[in-house]
């Protein structure tokens, strides 16, 4: 068993969470496509759009500012 403090369990953790988001934007954009297909309409994929990327950068700086991180 490692211990928590184990510089490999936390870039694993670091792996993950990378992963968990770029999962999610492919998810959100593909949804996108697929909802303004459907819909008929650009309007639909430009409100898509623009929700993940403000929705995005508003999860990375609010996990930054959680963990306190300022510089790197």
């Amino acid at each position: 068993m490692s211990k928590p403090d184990d510089p490999k369990t936390a870039q694993r953790a670091a792996s993950l969470r990378t992963a968990l988001i770029l999962l999610s934007i492919a998810v959100v954009f593909f949804g996108g496509i697929i909802a303004s297909q459907y819909t008929g309409g650009n309007a639909v994929w430009i409100g898509v759009l623009g929700f993940a990327i403000i929705g995005f950068l508003l999860v990375t700086v609010g996990s930054r500012l959680r963990r306190g991180v300022t510089k790197q």
